[in-house]
């Protein structure tokens, strides 16, 4: 009897407790983390309204969804989304954020898969400049290097909107896709 009583105790005990040590493993380690975690972590509803630097249609662009969680004890954010539509077609994705505290940025690996092309890479470093977030890259664009910034702004607890900007040859960056995000 006194071991079942035991059993019982250390049974409640990790039932208990184990919503507490659930959330302190999805929590952020660091103070850079807990800041993008804030900002990101959720499921979102997303759309396109710019691709290849002109206006979609309404009803025509990408639309999808997207799960962002903390991850590595803390160490890490993980974006995983889908999106259709009759503009842009299919795309999926992974992406994975942590704190770099040697070169003082966030670093992006993203994987990306449409019915064309798939792959992964090593993406920008990023950066917070007040309340915007900022990820600069370069990619080869019809054979040439192009600086790439991707940028989320107007930031607030249910939403944020998300443009890639392209270098236009003369350091001018212009629109090239913007996606705006509610929170589900």
């Amino acid at each position: 009897m006194t071991n079942s009583l035991i059993c019982r105790l250390l049974c409640g005990v990790a039932f208990i407790s184990s919503p507490a040590v659930a959330q302190s493993a999805d929590s952020a380690a660091i103070p850079e983390m807990a800041r993008v975690a804030k900002v990101f972590a959720g499921d979102w509803n997303t759309v396109e309204i710019m691709q290849h630097g002109k206006p979609v249609p309404d009803g025509t662009g990408r639309r999808g969804t997207v799960h962002v969680r903390v991850a590595g004890g803390g160490t890490a954010l993980v974006s995983e989304g889908r999106s259709v539509g009759t503009v842009g077609g299919d795309l999926q994705w992974f992406i994975t954020i942590w704190w770099d505290p040697s070169g003082k940025s966030y670093r992006f690996l993203t994987c990306f898969r449409t019915p064309a092309d798939a792959g992964c890479e090593l993406r920008g470093t990023a950066h917070w400049d007040g309340d915007t977030f900022v990820n600069d890259y370069e990619e080869v664009i019809d054979g040439k290097r192009t600086k790439i910034q991707d940028l989320w702004t107007d930031i607030t607890p249910n939403s944020h909107t998300l443009t890639e900007s392209h270098d236009a040859g003369n350091g001018v960056m212009k629109p090239y896709v913007v996606s705006h995000n509610t929170r589900q």
